[in-house]
């Protein structure tokens, strides 16, 4: 099958060279041995580019990387994104995969950018749009700082390019940053979980009718989807007018890093594989189609061993539920 540009680009302001530790039991305090390691160049955009090539489908991403490790793109087999090579190191992100255990995962503060690096990344994301087409634009993971101001990355000028070109953006952000961009309704798409969510409103978040409320605090606020991922509840799709809820049966958890970023990659495969009409759930994209696919990828994920997803053969199948149950209990209390 040849691939096919979707129109989508993606971003990863902080990108990270992802180091995985697969053991048997992780003893805290003690001396541990990896059965083996594996590396990935990611971040949550390069994540979404990576897993939407699985559908044939190429994203660009747009990466600055430090030029201390001019290999790492082909040693990682991500020859496919588009770098803006800065000064200094790649950050290292740390994982520790127990067997039949939980995951436990470090994660370095993104390097800061100097004000003339972002200014080129701002210059290179609207010329990689303006090149592909572009119809969506994936902004994803942590902000790094500015050398010179101490602030994170504005990314006001960002929103400013992608409404000039009729672009729409998913952001998939966390902590001040996600309630600062949630407030501005800049974005068409964030992507939270539930204790984002619960942040990002300040209450506690207990039953699908809960999250339901909340996302609709966001959609006040101009977001016109909010997607929450609720782990073992699978992903709910709040708009204005709609509320969809879908969900899996259960699948055996290996890795659960990098499945937030499979569901958007999921996500976009199906809306942009299913035009719509303008007036579609409010939004003009088909948020059912999407919710279905997102949280099948999710659970795809989450049974590999990768940061990254590998394989989107053999999904489980969706439940879709136009009309959530608002009583549904969520596995976990969601807490500010």
């Amino acid at each position: 099958m040849t691939s096919k540009n979707a129109s989508i680009v993606t971003l990863t302001p902080a990108p990270t060279l992802d180091r995985t530790y697969f053991v048997d039991h992780l003893e805290p305090g003690g001396v541990n041995r990896a059965e083996r390691v594996g590396e990935e160049l990611a971040g949550k955009g390069i994540n979404v580019s990576r897993a939407l090539r699985l559908a044939d489908i190429e994203a660009a991403g747009i990466v600055p990387i430090g030029n201390a490790d001019p290999g790492v793109l082909e040693r990682t087999g991500s020859e496919f994104l588009t770098p803006l090579w800065v000064e200094g190191t790649l950050r290292v992100s740390t994982t520790v995969v127990e067997k039949n255990g939980p995951t436990t995962k470090i994660n370095e503060n993104p390097r800061p950018l100097k004000q003339a690096d972002w200014d080129q990344v701002l210059a290179l994301t609207e010329k990689t749009i303006l090149e592909n087409d572009g119809k969506w634009l994936v902004i994803a993971g942590a902000h790094p700082e500015i050398v010179e101001t101490g602030k994170v990355i504005d990314l006001e000028p960002l929103f400013d390019i992608t409404e000039k070109l009729g672009v729409r953006v998913v952001l998939d952000t966390s902590g001040p940053a996600l309630r600062r961009w949630a407030k501005s309704g800049a974005a068409t798409i964030m992507k939270p979980n539930a204790h984002e969510l619960a942040e990002c409103v300040d209450r506690e978040l207990k039953t699908l009718g809960d999250v339901i409320d909340a996302a609709r605090e966001l959609n006040g606020w101009g977001v016109n989807c909010v997607i929450a991922s609720l782990g073992v509840d699978g992903i709910i799709a709040v708009t204005k007018s709609h509320a969809i809820h879908a969900h899996t049966p259960p699948v055996k958890v290996i890795n659960t890093v990098g499945a937030g970023d499979s569901t958007i990659a999921g996500f976009l495969s199906a809306v942009t594989n299913h035009p719509s009409d303008k007036d579609a759930f409010g939004v003009g994209f088909d948020v059912a189609e999407g919710i279905a696919s997102a949280v099948q990828w999710g659970a795809a994920k989450v049974q590999q061993p990768t940061s990254g997803l590998q394989s989107i053969e053999n999904l489980v199948e969706a439940t879709v539920e136009l009309i959530p149950n608002r009583d549904h209990l969520l596995g976990e209390d969601a807490k500010p």
